[in-house]
């Protein structure tokens, strides 16, 4: 691939975090959090407007000064690999801690952060160079999110069944909160930015925490819903990674998480069900299904807000919705079927890029008309994948939950 291989020093797999003790947030203090948070993403949107600064090419000041690239954790691999976007071409392969999963740009995009689980590890990226720095010692880390003040990171320990409440500048461990499901992973907030759901993928449940993620406000039960065309789980692809066997009773697999551009709804992707949920993000509730196509994963939205990509990882295909609606408007195909998975819409939203996870290639799309472009080869089992710059002036986590 003509891609430079680069020896870091990394991680073993076992490591010890100390503690730093500090009261679980009162109710007073949760209160007191969650306006500083407010009144730092009103200079970013509204509660009716969430994506106000995430349209086309609307790049924020240190966006601006980012080396315009794309990321790919492998995760069979061990590696994260760049791709220049204006060639198509991987310029440079990275060795990270085993098992990496997403590449998650910081609150204040000065830092891209490479999460490996199993490697018990994450390795800090200069989005100015592209190039990776000291891996530090982090228990589990298969995703992650921040606080809506940018204050703290949220580590999704899926293997722990908690999440991490950590500095989210210095990564060092200040709590931790239980969760009662497996498999978190995925998340995003209510458009006031009060409220957290997070995906529990391999307990066919979601997850409801603060703001502070100082506790569980309610938990939502998917396996009892019925939808149609649901795929029977021993059927099904694993979903991959060290804590990838689903719960015996778990008839859903909840995936990625994201808003509606207009706040009404939190889409919640389904690996089983083969389609989209719709909670009510304001009550929280069940509202309804929306079939897309086997094995439903990732979930993007376009840069005019008006459309919702919804990638099919077991049907080789992608699920254009229509963001009012919540109706398909079009199915585009990948030829020969592939593994769309996740990724991301280019800042100037005329391509989407996404992950052949069973298919060690990386797809690019144009959305004007549905075709792949480009097919990237890349190392075995591409996973999180990164567009960067992209348009916003704070990120929340994943690869791209930006505001």
């Amino acid at each position: 691939m003509g891609a430079a291989l680069i020896t870091l020093g990394l991680l073993g797999a076992c490591s010890t975090e100390t503690l730093t003790p500090v009261p679980t947030p009162t109710t007073h203090s949760s209160s007191a959090n969650r306006s500083s948070a407010t009144a730092a993403i009103n200079a970013v949107s509204t509660a009716e407007t969430p994506f106000a600064h995430a349209g086309a090419l609307d790049l924020g000041i240190e966006a601006r000064r980012a080396k315009p690239l794309v990321y790919v954790a492998n995760q069979q691999a061990g590696t994260v690999q760049v791709i220049d976007p204006s060639t198509y071409r991987v310029v440079a392969t990275y060795p990270v801690g085993r098992s990496p999963e997403q590449v998650v740009p910081s609150p204040d995009l000065r830092t891209l952060w490479v999460t490996s689980d199993a490697g018990n590890s994450m390795t800090p990226i200069d989005p100015r160079t592209g190039e990776p720095g000291k891996a530090i010692v982090v228990s589990d880390p298969g995703n992650l999110y921040f606080t809506p003040d940018g204050r703290y990171a949220l580590v999704m320990a899926a293997g722990l069944r908690r999440i991490d409440i950590r500095d989210a500048h210095t990564m060092k461990l200040v709590r931790s909160l239980p969760i009662p499901c497996a498999g978190i992973n995925h998340a995003d907030y209510t458009a006031d930015l009060s409220t957290l759901v997070v995906s529990c993928e391999l307990s066919g449940k979601l997850v409801v925490v603060d703001s502070d993620a100082a506790r569980v406000v309610k938990m939502i039960g998917l396996d009892r819903l019925h939808t149609p065309g649901t795929t029977v789980g021993k059927k099904a692809r694993p979903v991959g990674g060290p804590t990838s066997t689903p719960t015996q009773a778990a008839t859903a697999r909840p995936q990625d998480v994201q808003l509606s551009p207009d706040g009404r709804w939190l889409l919640v992707a389904d690996g089983l069900r083969n389609g989209v949920w719709v909670i009510d993000a304001h009550t929280l509730k069940y509202s309804r299904f929306v079939p897309t196509g086997k094995g439903a994963d990732g979930i993007c939205l376009s840069r005019d807000t008006h459309r919702i990509y919804v990638s099919n990882r077991d049907a080789g295909t992608i699920t254009v919705l229509d963001a009012d609606t919540l109706a398909p408007v079009a199915t585009w195909t990948v030829p020969g079927g592939g593994s769309p998975d996740l990724g991301g819409v280019t800042a100037d939203g005329k391509q989407l890029w996404l992950s052949g996870r069973n298919s060690s290639v990386v797809y690019v799309i144009d959305t004007s008309s549905g075709r792949v472009t480009h097919l990237i080869p890349v190392l075995a089992g591409p996973h999180g994948l990164l567009v960067w710059p992209q348009p916003g002036r704070s990120s929340l986590g994943n690869t791209g939950t930006l505001r």
